[in-house]
């Protein structure tokens, strides 16, 4: 690793070796909860009065496992008949597939194994041959959606995986959609992940189109992480341009999470976006380190996920500034999905997008 890159990790270097990247991101949102309850402040006004969304959610009954229904335009490997599906190379056409996840293990045995290997774990893929938005459009039809979207350096397998954090963590009871990219998932292939996003906006294009169509979802939230906040604005950049609000009726909340994306480009984009402004909350955090790498590796133009609320919030969006969370945690670039009381602001604006 090249000492620049590693001067701007530091804490990657004491990782075990031989644990992998997914299992050590495990470890550190595990951990992370306990500690960020402890630290939230007057940083979060948006986390106040927070009413029926602090329920906890409905347990699931005994042996259900969540299904996340994913759409994706990397090419399929052996088939998509075994791990890992669907590989990092780029498609023109999307295929369909709907991933049953197995639970995590609560028992002592369980949790001890999920130290090592993740809490979660893919069960099946069950591939669809038809074109994709077909079998979508059947499983979607008249219910509500939380679209997600995942970032740079995630595999299909760990993007399905963090669909079912996320809808399971805000109790979320429609259908958990994924739209999965073609990412190389590896730590210096950050130009092909970002090209393989741009690549990508025709495809969830078509797939969005199909969601907020007539006969689609009764309502689509969407969820964006990372780097795939570029490739959510610049897709409803296209949209707003060819169909204007008419695509709006069905379009609930807009969360960008750690957004990956230059802040003039997203500033620009939102002048095309007015009237979608007021339903976008961005998570941001000034201690993302991760978003540090991204400005350094984007020639120093600042991230949007990385800017500070004043900044924000003089674009009319609705800001969560989650500095002060995070913890101990290396990159404080998952609290979406670590830290609980971020994850109760996802859940809060989904509430506020059903109005």
């Amino acid at each position: 690793m090249p000492a620049r890159l590693l001067s701007l990790l530091p804490e990657i270097r004491i990782l075990p070796s031989a644990m992998p990247f997914r299992a050590t991101r495990r470890v550190f949102l595990s951990g992370t909860a306990s500690v960020a309850t402890l630290t939230v402040g007057g940083c979060m006004p948006d986390l106040v009065g927070t009413g029926s969304i602090a329920r906890s959610p409905v347990a699931p009954p005994p042996g259900y496992n969540p299904t996340v229904l994913a759409v994706t335009n990397r090419q399929p490997v052996k088939g998509a008949l075994q791990a890992p599906w669907y590989g990092h190379e780029r498609s023109t056409v999307s295929s369909f597939s709907r991933v049953v996840i197995n639970r995590p293990d609560t028992t002592l045995v369980g949790r001890a194994r999920s130290t090592f290997s993740g809490t979660w774990s893919i069960d099946k893929v069950d591939a669809d041959g038809r074109a994709a938005n077909e079998p979508l459009l059947e499983a979607v039809s008249g219910r509500e959606v939380l679209l997600f979207t995942h970032g740079y350096k995630e595999s299909f397998e760990s993007a399905a995986i963090s669909t079912v954090e996320l809808s399971e963590g805000i109790g979320f009871s429609g259908a958990s959609v994924l739209f999965t990219w073609p990412s190389r998932a590896a730590l210096f292939d950050y130009g092909y992940d970002r090209e393989s996003a741009l690549f990508s906006r025709d495809a969830f294009e078509d797939m969005l189109l199909a969601l907020l169509s007539e006969g689609g979802a009764t309502r689509v939230h969407i969820v964006a992480h990372s780097m795939g906040t570029l490739l959510t604005i610049e897709t409803l950049r296209q949209i707003w341009a060819r169909h204007g609000d008419t695509m709006a009726n069905r379009l609930g909340a807009v969360v960008l999470a750690a957004a990956d994306i230059d802040f003039d480009l997203f500033e620009n984009a939102l002048k095309r976006l007015r009237t979608l402004v007021p339903r976008i909350t961005v998570i941001s955090s000034t201690a993302d380190r991760a978003l540090e790498v991204s400005r350094r590796l984007a020639g120093g133009v600042s991230r949007t996920g990385a800017a500070t609320r004043e900044q924000l919030e003089a674009l009319g969006v609705r800001v969560v500034d989650a500095t002060e969370h995070g913890g101990w945690v290396a990159l404080r670039h998952d609290l979406f999905l670590s830290d609980p009381e971020v994850r109760q602001v996802v859940r809060r604006a989904v509430e506020r997008g059903r109005a």
